[in-house]
């Protein structure tokens, strides 16, 4: 049995499989971005993940907080838990901390991301202290996941240890979503194809792919032209 979460990546895309984008924000996608939406909430997981670009233009946007009033905080190492328990958690792959997050959970009205716990995943040589001083301060989690570089494999055996996080939702972007895949962590794909193409500078579902396999599982078409794919990968 494998010490990690099961891990879905679950993704909306254009017919020519990029997934960021100006065509993300096309009148004719919201029916598209609905059926995503639904099967996001379906899949009921413990925690959903992105990468820093998707958590900052998804939930904060430019804050960032002003860290000069814990100059000096002596902060204890290790990683973070925050005490109260939670179900449901919004994992962000962070390396520097760069995430300017206002409070421990995501605020959305979403129920498939609205109130999330967060779990800043950071690397211990690259963070500012002062950082970590204020997660603690509003109550947010967070784990490291390496000294300069992120062990993606090391971070979800803390993720289902500490945080008893069994399926994992990998939300993008491409950066982090390639990463996942050439470490051949992604158990199933689930995809949204949604009818338009995406313009030449828009990023693939997986950024410096090295290649894998996967089996369809199902298809599907919806009323609005989007086509639901399921892949599973392939054991060898």
């Amino acid at each position: 049995m494998k010490n990690r979460p099961y891990v879905i990546c679950h993704m909306l895309q254009s017919i020519d499989g990029k997934v960021t984008g100006d065509f993300l924000f096309k009148p004719e996608l919201e029916a598209a971005t609905n059926v995503y939406y639904k099967i996001n909430r379906k899949y009921r997981a413990d925690a959903f993940a992105c990468g820093r670009v998707t958590m900052q233009s998804s939930f904060t946007g430019d804050f960032y907080p002003d860290l000069s009033a814990f100059d000096g905080v002596s902060v204890p190492e290790g990683d973070f838990k925050y005490d109260k328990e939670h179900g449901f958690y919004a994992v962000s792959f962070d390396r520097k901390g760069s995430v300017g997050w206002k409070t421990a959970v995501i605020e959305d009205e979403d129920p498939g991301y609205g109130n999330a716990h967060i779990i800043e995943v950071l690397c211990e040589d690259l963070v500012d202290k002062r950082y970590l001083a204020y997660l603690r301060k509003i109550g947010v989690s967070y784990i490291f996941g390496g000294k300069t570089e992120i062990d993606l494999s090391l971070c979800l055996e803390k993720l289902r240890s500490i945080f008893r996080i069994e399926t994992l939702l990998l939300e993008g972007g491409s950066i982090i979503n390639g990463a996942f895949e050439n470490e051949g962590l992604i158990d199933e794909l689930s995809l949204v194809v949604a009818p338009v193409c995406a313009s030449s500078d828009s990023k693939p579902l997986f950024m410096n792919s090295k290649g894998a396999d996967f089996t369809l599982v199902s298809s599907e078409v919806e009323e609005c032209g989007a086509i639901v794919l399921k892949y599973r990968k392939e054991e060898r």
